[in-house]
């Protein structure tokens, strides 16, 4: 929970791929204050965000570079219910430092649920960017197809995933069968979507150092998925330590894929056979037949 020496080291990363010439880059989930909300420091950190939201602003503009710092967990005073505080924002900033749009998670974590609020029924909308228009989810909605479907739906090429995934999110029962079954989880499902979607996927997961006394609980495996090619990102796609890889996306191959699959192409027709969204009308049918 040293927020400040957190940020300092994201800036060192922003900075270092921007000299590198990258024009995005993106941070894990809870990045600056880590996920422990029975803390009694926690709250009074997230109540720092806009200040952090602003220096990523700052740093964003002095390096010429997009950022998608992660996520922010934002305190709300006036919430009136006090599990409704607390939520985990995603936000895209461009190389200006104006925030071009937002993302607040929706579907939440089983264990983060006592704590954080959902967007629930709000839509998944897509942001115009300077690199074209792109998707933001966070974590445990890449487990939910339809929250891409709906974003490519929308004509996202780039989906971003802010992520804060560990090992030891599996169950006892699950972790004895195999203990990389999370792992096997994001390798099996990053790869799934980018086909499905014939979109790109950047997922920035939180890592950690090894240790010789117990097992790294962190998953890792960073990566940048896109169809034909599967993973990219050679420093961190099979790694669960803190690093950095810097990915050129030619944007054809996704061109290619959907020449490939025309998967945008069926779902964009009046007959499509999956016709459904978060609507009242849609939800009075479905209660009707139950």
């Amino acid at each position: 929970m040293q927020i400040e020496s957190n940020y300092a080291r994201a800036a060192q990363f922003i900075e270092e791929a921007a000299s590198q010439g990258a024009q995005l880059a993106v941070l894990p989930e809870y990045h600056l204050t880590n996920w422990v909300p029975e803390d009694p420091k926690f709250v009074g950190l997230c109540a720092q965000s806009e200040l952090y939201l602003n220096k990523y602003r700052a740093l964003a503009k002095a390096n010429n570079i997009c950022i998608v710092p992660g996520t922010l967990v934002e305190l709300h005073e006036t919430a009136e219910d006090e599990a409704n505080k607390l939520i985990n924002v995603a936000y895209f900033i461009d190389n200006n430092g104006e925030i071009l749009g937002s993302y607040q998670k929706k579907n939440i974590w089983h264990p983060e649920r006592p704590h954080l609020s959902s967007s629930t029924l709000d839509p998944h909308s897509v942001i115009s960017t300077p690199l074209g228009p792109i998707g933001l989810l966070i974590c445990w909605d890449l487990a939910f197809p339809e929250a891409f479907r709906e974003l490519i739906a929308q004509g996202a090429k780039l989906i971003i995933i802010p992520t804060f995934w560990t090992i030891t999110d599996c169950s006892p029962y699950g972790l004895k069968l195999n203990p990389r079954s999370e792992a096997l989880f994001l390798e099996s499902t990053l790869t799934a979507r980018t086909f499905e979607n014939t979109c790109a996927v950047v997922f920035v997961n939180a890592g950690g150092p090894q240790s010789s006394q117990k097992p790294n609980p962190y998953a890792g495996l960073s990566r940048v998925t896109v169809p034909f090619l599967g993973p990219l990102g050679n420093e961190t796609k099979d790694s669960a330590e803190e690093g950095m890889s810097i990915v050129d996306i030619d944007m054809e191959i996704l061109e290619e894929a959907e020449k490939q699959y025309k998967v945008r192409q069926d779902i964009a027709r009046s007959d499509w056979h999956y016709d459904y969204r978060h609507t009242s009308e849609f939800q009075g049918t479905v209660k009707e037949k139950l």
